[in-house]
């Protein structure tokens, strides 16, 4: 079955009970019982509801995965992964993700002994040093937030099978439509599924998808005994959103290619951060792992000062500044002192994550008006 037709049949039957075409939404936390633990095969919605088995089947459907698991938030499901491992246990991820997920690793789980290594994932062989006998999982985003470093998946993915490593993909900037981590050797694929999975910025919720039946297993007890689960009616929502992934990816795709040229030609740009581009260092990765390049790029002002950026930012009248990504509308974000103030500044400032660098989610609108919108504010 092809994606197109996935996203709307995989997994997925009419309501049982009802004949209903679209799954209802099950606003309950608890279910009747014949007898003591004699039940339907539902006892308690922390557990299991009918909506969000519903969503969870077409998780594992869309990205071709065996089991799918609906989490609170991108960093809910996140928390489930690190939640797995012990005290003393090492975990390699990339030098430039999510703020979020840095904070957590480092403010919240290096509290209770997990250790951190942070490396550039441009060069597999970084990973490679960083293992140590105590390394239990290699963590990477590609594309990467906020600067669309393209790792490449395989070559990871390979190496942590040489040392007996789960390695675990944040997916969300590619999502599903472009990329399929666990078809390159991938163990674990988590998405934000407040971003494209849901699409219309509406709902927050996260996302695990797996082969493997232990870790599944693992897995899915953290999520009944930690409790961070998706309730039915975002489950719903993120159902409907999966249903027009395909359609909207592939404007998204378009509207994000046509503005990167655009800005590529800019003269008061500096650099363009969208892995459609040639001139990106990982270009030819982009193109071997991802089905196209998606609606998400950063790009640098030649003026470095804030004040540049800030006027940019303050007079965009298409796209909105606001945090997130992902939604149809077109979003612009200014990682220093949004997504990514969380990461202390010399850190920020060695990858180069500046005043001067500003992000983009392309939505689906017109491309015409997009582009008058940015050389407008790009002429004050």
């Amino acid at each position: 079955m092809k994606f197109n037709t996935k996203v709307i049949h995989g997994n997925q039957q009419h309501d049982p009970a009802t004949g209903a075409v679209m799954t209802p939404i099950y606003q309950t936390s608890t279910y009747v019982q014949k007898s003591p633990g004699v039940h339907k095969g539902y006892e308690y919605s922390r557990g299991e509801n009918p909506t969000r088995t519903a969503l969870e089947n077409a998780f594992a459907a869309i990205e071709n995965a065996k089991y799918g698991l609906a989490f609170g938030s991108g960093l809910a499901a996140t928390d489930a992964v690190m939640r797995m491992f012990n005290p003393n246990d090492h975990i390699i991820a990339g030098d430039d993700l999510y703020g979020g997920s840095y904070r957590m690793f480092t403010r919240l789980f290096a509290k209770y002994g997990l250790t951190f290594t942070f490396v550039d994932m441009n060069n597999p062989a970084n990973v490679t040093k960083a293992i140590t006998k105590n390394t239990k999982m290699i963590w990477l985003e590609t594309p990467t937030n906020p600067l669309l470093k393209v790792t490449d998946i395989k070559a990871i993915t390979t190496i942590a099978k040489e040392h007996n490593l789960i390695a675990a993909v944040d997916n969300t900037f590619a999502t599903s439509y472009l990329q399929n981590p666990l078809d390159l050797g991938a163990d674990i694929v988590m998405h934000s599924a407040t971003k494209y999975i849901g699409g219309h910025s509406d709902l927050v919720m996260g996302a695990l998808m797996i082969n493997d039946d232990e870790l599944h297993e693992q897995l899915k007890f953290i999520q009944f005994a930690a409790g961070a689960i998706a309730g039915p009616m975002d489950s719903f929502l993120a159902l409907r959103g999966i249903k027009t992934m395909a359609v909207r990816l592939q404007r998204h795709c378009e509207n994000g290619k046509a503005i990167a040229d655009f800005l590529d030609k800019h003269d008061k740009i500096e650099t363009v951060y969208y892995p459609g581009l040639e001139s990106h260092p990982n270009h030819h990765i982009a193109k071997k792992q991802m089905k196209d390049f998606g609606g998400m790029l950063s790009f640098r002002l030649k003026d470095k000062s804030k004040k540049a950026a800030l006027t940019f930012l303050e007079n965009t009248k298409v796209f909105t500044l606001a945090e997130s990504l992902g939604g149809v509308e077109s979003l612009v974000n200014h990682p220093v002192t949004m997504t990514h103030a969380s990461i202390p500044e010399p850190e920020r400032n060695k990858l180069g994550i500046t005043d001067s660098l500003i992000r983009l989610s392309i939505g689906i609108e017109d491309i015409e008006d997009l582009i008058a919108d940015l050389e407008q504010a790009l002429a004050l």
